[in-house]
C-alpha cells in the first residue's frame, strides 16, 4: 500500500511539473546561448537558424547560401562574456567575444558580439546582434510609419 501511494505522489507532482509553463530565466537562457555558439562554431548553419526569430530565419538561410558560409566562414573561437535577464524576463542581452574569419580574407577578426535574446512563445530566440559576421543582417524590422 506504501508503494500505491509513493507511485500516486510521484506520477502527481510529475504531471504538475510536465504542466507548468515554461520559465523566462537564465536557467532556460543559458543552454539556447550554449546551443547558438557551437552551431556557429561547427558551421551548422542550418540549425542555427532555428535559434533565430522566425521572420529573420528564411533571409539569414539565403545569405549564408549567397556568401558560401559553409565554405568561407571559420569561427575559430568563442567565448560567453556576459549575460543580462531584463528586469521583466522577457528579454536578455549576450556579450560574447568572437574569433573568426571569412574567405577570401586570411586576416583573423576579435569582436565583442552584443546579442538580444527575446523570450516568444515560450522559447528564448535571437532577435539582434551586432558586431561579428553577421553585423547588420539580424535587426529587427521597423514598423511602417503610421499616416
Amino acid at each position: 500500500m506504501k508503494r500505491l501511494s509513493a507511485l500516486m505522489v510521484a506520477l502527481v507532482l510529475g504531471g504538475a511539473c510536465a504542466h507548468t509553463p515554461p520559465k523566462s530565466d537564465l536557467e532556460a537562457l543559458r543552454p539556447v546561448v550554449e546551443g547558438f555558439h557551437k552551431n556557429l562554431r561547427w558551421r551548422n548553419y542550418r540549425a542555427l537558424s532555428t535559434f533565430l526569430v522566425p521572420e529573420e530565419r528564411q533571409d539569414f538561410e539565403r545569405k549564408r547560401r549567397e556568401l558560401h558560409d559553409d565554405r568561407d566562414l571559420t569561427v575559430t573561437d568563442y567565448e560567453i562574456e556576459a549575460v543580462k535577464l531584463a528586469d521583466d524576463g522577457r528579454s536578455a542581452t549576450v556579450h560574447s567575444r568572437i574569433q573568426w574569419m571569412r574567405l577570401p580574407s586570411v586576416t583573423e577578426q576579435n569582436d565583442t558580439v552584443t546579442s538580444e535574446f527575446i523570450f516568444r512563445d515560450g522559447v528564448w530566440l535571437l532577435e539582434k546582434q551586432q558586431s561579428g559576421p553577421f553585423d547588420g543582417e539580424l535587426e529587427p524590422q521597423a514598423a511602417p510609419p503610421s499616416p
